[in-house]
C-alpha cells in the first residue's frame, strides 16, 4: 500500500537480486541428474539408454504431483525413477544398476530405498487405475459374454 515503483527501479532491484544469486537462476530438477546416473551404469546400446531415459522421465512426470516425494532431493527422485525404469525394462540388469547407483558417494542408500518405495507405489497406483478403467468398461471379455436383445438377434 502506497508504494509506487517505476520501470527503472524494478530493473535495479532485479539486477541486485541476480547479483546476489551470482546470476544462477537455473532450477535443479530430477531431469538434471538422469544423464549422470545413466553414465554410472554405462548401457552400451544407445537405444536401450534412450528407452531407460524416456521411461524414467515418464515416471518423474507422473510422480511430480505426489506429496510424498517432496521430502526427497531431485537427485534421489531421478535415481529412484531410473531404478524403477530399469526394473521394468531390464529386470536382469536391475541388480547391477542398483549397485552402481548405491555405490555413488553422493547417494544416501537409506533415502534412496525410501524414495524408490514411494516411487513404486505411485507407479503401481497408475497401473491399478488403468486396470480399473479397463475392467469397468462395457467391452465383453469374449464373444460369449456379449448379450443381445431380441430385436438385435432378429436383425442378424
Amino acid at each position: 500500500g502506497g508504494f509506487v515503483f517505476d520501470t527503472q527501479t524494478i530493473q535495479k532491484m532485479e539486477v541486485l537480486i541476480l547479483g546476489a544469486l551470482n546470476w544462477r537462476m537455473r532450477s535443479i530438477t530430477p531431469f538434471s541428474f538422469i544423464s549422470f546416473f545413466i553414465s554410472l551404469f554405462k548401457p552400451k546400446d544407445p537405444p536401450l539408454r534412450q528407452a531407460l531415459k524416456a521411461r524414467a522421465s515418464e515416471i518423474i512426470f507422473k510422480a511430480q504431483n505426489d506429496i510424498n516425494l517432496l521430502e526427497f532431493k531431485p537427485s534421489l527422485i531421478a535415481a529412484s525413477a531410473l531404478l524403477y525404469a530399469s526394473h521394468e525394462l531390464f529386470p536382469m540388469q536391475f541388480l547391477c544398476f542398483r549397485k552402481a547407483i548405491s555405490n555413488c558417494s553422493h547417494v544416501n542408500k537409506e533415502n534412496l530405498l525410501q524414495c524408490y518405495n514411494a516411487m513404486q507405489e505411485i507407479a503401481m497406483d497408475g497401473y491399478r487405475s488403468q486396470f480399473d478403467m479397463v475392467s469397468s468398461s462395457d467391452t465383453p471379455v469374449n464373444v460369449l459374454d456379449q448379450h443381445f436383445s431380441s430385436s438385435e438377434s432378429e436383425k442378424t
